[in-house]
């Protein structure tokens, strides 16, 4: 894993005005859970080869040093580019100890993760939702064998599945990521409907949901190398079904969709459209802290 320094390490979040301030953080760059789907291989976000992981050493200092100079304080979202719990976090902590500089500056924290490792830092999460705190699990499908194959590196569902338990038994805020969901291998009712289920007996509240995926240049390119290898023949599919299209939604989008809202009424997880905050019981409030 390499080392780079960082010039900045805060962005301000554009999507959706709110009455708080959003930014974005991540102390990594690339991904070490092998994802074959993963939109940041994309050529527009600039990184040359996804596989060549690296962590932003300074990203900590320069993390509070930024906070430092906002003159309103917000909510800090990581895990949009690269996880924050990846398997090097473990040993470098700077996940760990962004949070710990997050808590010290009196702001919020949202993390998207597929990591079960996120468990370790409970007790600095209780610390931060005091103010505000919320964590999302990415979740595509309940089977081991296919999350084998599509998510290779990352921990399995039934790993992230007991960290949500662990979080929530702890008092924090958590919903999945059902997304993206992939055309001709996930995208079934049976699959969406264990997904649902199980994350809502582990007590997660909310989920953000997608009937497809992005598939563009050189996320197309990997994407269709691994279909070769795991899925034979269905890379033909996707050719004659989507072409060069950059949105890929399941041939059988709306009726997914109806029934996601479905099953997510019936089991009482709150639906939410992508880019949209949540706003929990933590935020309503304390949002004058804000």
């Amino acid at each position: 894993m390499r080392e780079i320094i960082a010039k900045t390490i805060i962005s301000p979040f554009r999507e959706r005005s709110t009455s708080y301030k959003r930014f974005t953080y991540n102390p990594y760059r690339g991904c070490q859970h092998a994802c074959i789907y993963c939109d940041s291989r994309s050529l527009c976000y600039g990184i040359d080869d996804f596989e060549d992981v690296a962590y932003k050493s300074n990203a900590v200092e320069l993390l509070e040093t930024e906070m430092k100079r906002k003159r309103k304080k917000g909510i800090i979202y990581t895990g949009s580019m690269s996880d924050p719990y990846l398997p090097a976090e473990e040993e470098l902590e700077i996940t760990k100890r962004s949070l710990e500089v997050i808590r010290d500056c009196g702001f919020g924290v949202q993390i998207t993760t597929k990591s079960d490792l996120i468990a370790r830092d409970l007790d600095l999460l209780k610390d931060i939702s005091e103010r505000y705190c919320s964590v999302v699990f990415t979740l595509t499908t309940t089977d081991e064998m296919l999350a084998n194959k599509i998510e290779a590196a990352a921990p399995s569902p039934s790993r992230r599945i007991a960290a949500i338990q662990a979080l929530v038994d702890g008092g924090i805020h958590v919903g999945i990521a059902m997304t993206p969901i992939l055309p001709f291998i996930e995208d079934d009712e049976d699959n969406l409907s264990a997904i649902l289920t199980t994350a809502k007996d582990a007590g997660a509240s909310f989920v953000y949901a997608s009937t497809g995926m992005t598939l563009r240049d050189r996320q197309r390119e990997y994407y269709y190398k691994k279909l070769d290898q795991y899925f034979p023949g269905l890379t033909e599919i996707y050719r004659k079904t989507y072409g060069d299209m950059y949105s890929c939604s399941s041939p059988k989008s709306r009726e997914l969709k109806n029934f996601i809202k479905t099953k997510a009424n019936l089991l009482g997880i709150r639906l939410l459209s992508f880019g949209e905050p949540i706003v929990c019981p933590d935020l309503d409030s304390q949002r004058t802290l804000f």
